[in-house]
């Protein structure tokens, strides 16, 4: 099991250093423009003692434009192994401290997110299972395609239209109130649980419906299979039977599913958190990205295929545990 852990931690970082070449190659084949923006607009400050020419000069050294992708890479490499990402262009301030402000919102997001998902997902999934071609499979069925087929922006604007415009029990935008600095600090946390309530269920929405139709179909094969139906000969309850037996065996192409969910969640929340305007790590990565902040935008890419990379380890390992069949040679 060690040498197995080994062997996949090694390959993750091989997949990781191409990832993030390829990321790197594709942002320096951007126009120059975004440099050049940067530096005039750093001459044209007040404040400033530098030159155009120097403050150019200047970035193009910082970010290693002035020299080759792979020279450049390697030397970007070298400042992000070192945990130094450079500033970013449009906060102002380092990359890493600007994604630590942010990043805990987004955690706190899709935490919360994944856990409704897993309690209300699996268990619709069996039910949908266990009552094929019912009406209660059914109205699970359509509840699971709508919540596949909907894009995140419709189903965002529909939610506060309804909910945000014509009932008004919800902020259309932002994470916090009006009132926020004069609250106590409980009400100041009822408050962001309160903003939150629309994301999440957007995210919530939008994830639930795949995991939902995955456990369905996998439940299915299970609920079919031979040894399922001796158990059930041998007078064993219907509930000892799915619970033990079934679901058990429908655990393994369960972690390979949920292994994409977090990064998946990551990503897409840029979108989500955009629209309401929730200044977790995907709004602030978009508005980044949008002004041409490249240093924040090569972070925000790394940062997706590692947070990839560890997920799909953490999947491998999983499998082990949930089935002592499995054996990583």
């Amino acid at each position: 099991m060690h040498k197995f852990v080994l062997r996949r931690l090694f390959l993750g970082l091989f997949i990781i250093f191409f990832g993030a070449l390829v990321a790197y190659t594709i942002i320096r084949c951007l126009p120059t423009s975004y440099v050049e923006r940067v530096a005039r607009e750093r001459a044209t400050n007040p404040l400033s003692t530098k030159t155009y020419q120097e403050w150019l000069d200047q970035l193009n050294d910082i970010y290693k434009l002035n020299v080759g992708i792979i020279p450049g890479f390697f030397g970007w490499l070298g400042n992000a192994i070192k945990g130094d990402f450079g500033e970013s262009w449009h906060y102002g301030i380092p990359v890493i401290e600007r994604f630590n402000q942010v990043i805990w919102y987004s955690v706190l997001i899709n935490i919360i997110t994944f856990a409704v998902e897993l309690f209300v997902a699996i268990p619709l999934g069996i039910i949908a299972a266990r009552k094929q071609y019912s009406r209660t499979d059914y109205a699970i069925s359509i509840f699971a395609l709508a919540g596949i087929s909907l894009p995140t922006f419709f189903l965002a604007t529909i939610l506060k239209y309804f909910f945000s415009i014509k009932l008004g029990w919800f902020d259309l935008y932002g994470l916090t109130g009006r009132f926020f600095n004069s609250m106590t600090p409980i009400q100041q946390v009822l408050d962001v649980a309160y903003h939150m309530v629309l994301p999440i269920f957007t995210l919530m929405m939008l994830s639930i419906g795949g995991l939902m139709r995955y456990t369905r179909t996998n439940m299915l094969e299970v609920l079919n299979s031979d040894y399922i139906r001796t158990a059930r000969a041998k007078g064993l309850p219907e509930k000892v039977v799915i619970y033990k037996h079934a679901f058990r065996n429908t655990l393994i192409p369960l972690v390979s599913y949920m292994s994409y969910l977090l990064p998946s969640m990551f990503s897409g929340a840029l979108i989500t958190e955009t629209l309401f305007q929730i200044p977790g790590i995907g709004y602030v990565s978009y508005q980044a990205i949008t002004r041409g902040d490249i240093p924040f935008a090569m972070f925000y890419m790394t940062f997706l295929i590692i947070l990839t990379q560890v997920s799909l380890i953490l999947a491998d390992i999983l499998y082990a545990v949930v089935d002592p069949r499995v054996r990583a040679n």
